[in-house]
């Protein structure tokens, strides 16, 4: 890639977490990162293009963190998946708890423009899969119950974690993302009356079957009994 529309595309990630997509001044990204106006339209089509190929540059990045924890063999599959959120939640953390890309763009945009919201869903919908495969080897493995559905774990877990890193946004602290971590693995994933990952707290049958039932239906589980 060239230098120019790598330092364009990594200024404008940083931006774009900040103040969204209408806010987002070209002209401020030029001033930001020395380039002029030309260079940028040499590289991309419009503000459009631009911000669809900075998700795209996103998802490398998580994709490569995926490619690290999810790959791990050294470690049990659902100690893989939380390793990947937790190094995520490290990420947020540095960059001030803005949150995620996807998740900002979509609140934003996804009423206003089908290509945003097809964009955002399909990258979504790709990182949970990739959860989905991992939480499969748990199931073979006997570490979740055996009638658990892989993908619609998966998908409540991403689901899950999107809700939870904007209450991390608006907070400016990690608890909600610790707590829904804590949640998921103790409650969706977890064999009734069996340890969590990582020898986190047992679960009650009940709580277990709820969540579960929940991930199947795909409707968010209640708190009640």
């Amino acid at each position: 890639m060239h230098s120019t529309k790598a330092r364009l595309l990594d200024a404008g990630l940083a931006m774009l977490l900040e103040h969204g997509y209408n806010d987002l001044g070209i002209q401020s990204l030029l001033v930001a990162t020395g380039t002029p106006k030309g260079s940028f339209y040499h590289h991309f089509e419009d503000k459009e293009d631009f911000a669809l190929q900075v998700i795209d540059r996103y998802m490398q990045g998580v994709h490569a963190g995926l490619d690290a924890c999810l790959g791990d063999a050294g470690r049990p599959p659902l100690d893989r998946i939380r390793r990947f959120f937790e190094m995520t939640a490290q990420h947020y953390r540095r960059e001030g708890y803005m949150g995620c890309l996807l998740g900002g763009l979509g609140q934003e945009l996804s009423g206003v423009s089908d290509v945003f919201r097809r964009k955002v869903a399909a990258c979504f919908s790709r990182i949970a899969a990739r959860m989905a495969v991992c939480l499969e080897e748990a199931r073979k493995r006997g570490d979740i119950p055996p009638d658990s559905d892989p993908p619609r774990l998966a998908s409540l877990l991403v689901d899950c974690w999107e809700g939870a890193a904007l209450r991390s946004r608006l907070r400016r602290n990690p608890a909600p993302l610790t707590a829904m971590l804590d949640f998921y693995f103790r409650s969706a994933v977890a064999r009734p009356g069996g340890p969590a990952p990582n020898g986190s707290a047992r679960t009650s049958a009940s709580g277990a079957t709820r969540v579960r039932r929940a991930a199947k239906s795909g409707r968010a589980p209640t708190t009640g009994s």
